[in-house]
């Protein structure tokens, strides 16, 4: 079973203005120290996996919410996607898509391949919210976390 009991939220994204955006509006809407951030498709599913750097859980816990940007180094949003489904631990763990694509066949891929939602950039305190509403996150609003 993945533990997800630290409620992290793993944001890959190569692109290092996004990665500020992101982080100022979880921020703005209230979530505090809940981000971890990989730069590239190979570090998302080495994080994934728990492999490499990212072995220990307790430093690097699995994450209760993936945002997956579509356009990375390395591995493409698109090819994460393929192979968390086809691994059984990491098959229903909870994915958004945050990407600056509208593409028509990149949404009908995402959602292929099992993205819970597809949200196209910029993210904003209000798309942070919309993320909440969608997978009833209210543990986002929390400035800190309970002691385990």
């Amino acid at each position: 079973m993945i533990e997800s009991s630290n409620r992290i939220i793993l944001l890959v994204e190569d692109n290092e203005d996004d990665v500020f955006l992101t982080e100022r509006a979880f921020a703005e809407a209230g979530c505090r120290n809940l981000l971890r951030v990989v730069m590239d498709g190979e570090e998302a599913v080495n994080y994934l996996a728990g492999e490499g750097k990212f072995s220990n859980r307790e430093e690097h816990p699995f994450p209760s919410l993936i945002l997956l940007d579509l356009k990375l180094p390395y591995r493409s949003g698109l090819e994460i996607l393929r192979w968390m489904r086809s691994k059984e631990m990491l098959g229903r763990a909870m994915v958004a898509v945050l990407t600056s694509s509208n593409e028509p066949n990149d949404l009908k891929s995402a959602y292929e391949l099992g993205t819970n939602t597809y949200l196209v950039k910029p993210p904003t305190p209000q798309a942070i919210h919309d993320i909440k509403r969608a997978f009833q996150l209210d543990w986002l609003s929390c400035k800190e976390l309970p002691p385990r």
